[in-house]
């Protein structure tokens, strides 16, 4: 407290920042008003080694480029005075709403008020954007009362419709395009809440005031704006995507704040491998794809290399091309090594086998894979919808002009990539290993977790003996990152990968050490996973299980 000419003021200061993994913290503070204060004034005035920002509810995340800097953060936020003024234009949006949502008479039930008194509720309040967060353009919104404060459900959904409304804890939000999510819904939207083509993406925003409005007829969704193709001459021609096939380059930072994950290529070394040997830079645009299947031609003569999960790589070349000249309608078949530059001729087509370890490989193709940038980077972001579709069977994509060098590279040696056994990734407790007693830690990394098949980009769901938590209750939604193990009621973890969304309201036991993540993206379906926690050498990590947590001492 500070007096000043009789009067006592308070001072706003972080209450403690708890590690995130090796290379973010996680800032908690004392409400909305003092976390918009502290993300204001860490957008203007970055802290050495800054990568990124995200308020929550009652807490900021902060990302770093380096563990080193992420380990001084903790005493740099601690000395802040949070009096950086927030600044709302207040603009009113109105969204027209069925309420017809699976859990609206669950919640109706949960409150008291019946379905309709639910709708009465959620209609008759002006409902405030606080921030932003999950994905692009969910806005987490407060109302004017807690007459609708309901728990998030047990065990979320897989998949939840675009334009669901939807409430848990305090808040309503949209659901901007079809995600997992584990809110009770109440009814759907046609709004279009993220839309690239505005000046303001997000319908809306923090700051923003919203009103629903009941309707009774069915709203339909506006449609998406078709992509303009451009005309291509040269570059691959997609026969058969494989199972899942995506241009990925190393992401998109920084723009947390809108909602909008890192994305990028889950096997970050590999990416980076592929562009090296065929000369590109190592940011460059590759294709990604899944379990092998992915068969591509040649339009116009071409240098590419294939790392990760390794493959048999084969080339057909038809007989009018084939330098030994083969009889009509014959196709002469060679193989080439994983790691290595080879040329494709026009008419030439590389298909990628099934791995005979590992689960993701990467295409280069020199000059890198051009597709238009979104937001600084062309990945595709599969919870979003962010960049590029997937590829198609058909479809003809472009090299660009990311070589870096006249000359391609050496070929290279691989590690070894997980198999049919058991993949050991070390871990650091995560921010809320404090809902977790002895017990629930030494199960955690006493047993192995099956990979599931309803693992994807977003997460890998894992099958074991449950965890019990020590605290009931719900976890204000709060920012994470990739590598995080979130634990929802049932107690099974959901491993965080790249396209994650960007806030949780289910405590993190665990984050897998920066390191160790292109490993764990090429753990298969089926596949078992053993956490360990990480020896003491290793980048910000800690060997016991006990949490770490920086608080500020109090002061007169």
């Amino acid at each position: 407290m500070i007096e000043t000419a009789g009067e006592t003021l308070a001072v706003h200061k972080v209450r403690s920042v708890r590690p995130v993994g090796t290379r973010a913290v996680l800032a908690e503070l004392s409400g909305t008003q003092d976390v918009l204060a502290l993300q204001a004034l860490l957008l203007e005035n970055p802290l050495p080694g800054q990568l990124d920002v995200l308020a929550a509810a009652e807490t900021v995340l902060v990302t770093a480029d380096s563990s080193a800097a992420a380990r001084r953060f903790a005493a740099l936020l601690l000395q802040l005075d949070l009096t950086a003024p927030v600044q709302r234009d207040g603009e009113l949006v109105v969204i027209d709403t069925v309420y017809d949502g699976e859990d609206l008479a669950e919640v109706g039930e949960l409150t008291g008020l019946g379905a309709e008194g639910v709708i009465e509720a959620h209609t008759g309040q002006i409902w405030t954007v606080a921030f932003a967060g999950f994905a692009p353009g969910f806005g987490y919104m407060v109302g004017e009362s807690q007459a609708l404060e309901v728990p998030r459900r047990s065990s979320p959904r897989t998949a939840v419709p675009a334009g669901s409304v939807a409430l848990a804890g305090n808040y309503s939000a949209v659901y901007p395009r079809r995600s997992p999510g584990g809110w009770q819904l109440i009814g759907r939207t046609g709004a279009r809440m993220w839309d690239l083509d505005r000046e303001q993406p997000a319908l809306a925003a923090p700051g923003h005031r919203v009103q629903f409005r009941a309707v009774r007829d069915v709203v339909t969704l506006a449609p998406e704006h078709p992509a303009h193709a451009l005309e291509v001459t040269s570059g691959l021609r997609v026969v058969s995507p494989g199972l899942q096939s995506l241009i990925q380059d190393l992401g998109r930072y920084g723009h947390s704040g809108l909602g909008v994950s890192a994305a990028g290529a889950l096997d970050r070394a590999s990416l980076r491998r592929a562009n090296r040997i065929v000369g590109n830079a190592p940011s460059a645009a590759a294709v990604e794809t899944v379990s092998g299947g992915l068969s591509v031609e040649a339009v116009g003569d071409q240098v590419l290399a294939v790392a990760g999960a390794p493959a048999e790589l084969t080339i057909e070349t038809p007989y009018d091309v084939d330098p030994e000249g083969g009889d009509s309608g014959e196709v002469w078949q060679r193989t080439v090594p994983m790691a290595t530059p080879f040329a494709l001729l026009d008419g030439e087509t590389l298909t990628i086998g099934t791995p005979g370890s590992g689960f993701r490989s990467y295409l280069a193709v020199r000059g890198g894979v051009d597709a238009a940038q979104v937001l600084g980077s062309r990945s595709t972001d599969t919870m979003s919808g962010i960049g590029p579709a997937p590829l198609a069977a058909g479809q003809l994509f472009a090299a660009g002009g990311e070589a870096e060098s006249g000359v391609v590279g050496h070929p290279e040696l691989q590690p070894d990539f997980p198999g049919a056994g058991v993949t050991v990734l070390d871990v650091v407790p995560g921010p809320r290993a404090d809902w977790f007693d002895a017990e629930a830690l030494a199960s955690f990394c006493g047993q192995d977790w099956d990979v599931l098949p309803q693992s994807n980009r977003v997460g890998m769901r894992l099958q074991g003996t449950p965890l019990q938590r020590t605290r009931q209750g719900e976890l204000a939604s709060e920012g994470t990152v990739a590598g995080a193990l979130q634990v929802p009621p049932e107690g099974l973890p959901v491993l965080f990968l790249a396209d994650h969304p960007i806030t949780g309201g289910y405590p993190v036991i665990a984050v897998v050490i920066d390191s160790q993540l292109d490993r764990a993206a090429q753990v298969p379906i089926g596949g078992k996973i053993r956490f360990r926690w990480a020896p003491a050498e290793t980048d910000a990590a800690s060997a016991n299980t006990e949490h770490t947590t920086f608080e500020r001492k109090a002061s007169n």
